[in-house]
């Protein structure tokens, strides 16, 4: 899963999360990230 900083828009993965204490962006220390989600759009065939 990857998130994106909402001041720098740095690309912060799942992973680097967890070796850092707190949820922080690595790269300009913000707290506030935003989920990135998948291009593909979902289809769902209505009842």
């Amino acid at each position: 899963m990857k998130y994106r900083c909402g001041r720098c828009g740095g690309i912060i993965d799942s992973k680097d999360l967890e070796i850092l204490p707190g949820i922080r962006c690595s790269y300009c220390g913000y707290r506030v990230l935003y989920k990135v989600r998948s291009p593909t759009i979902k289809r769902v065939k209505a009842i």
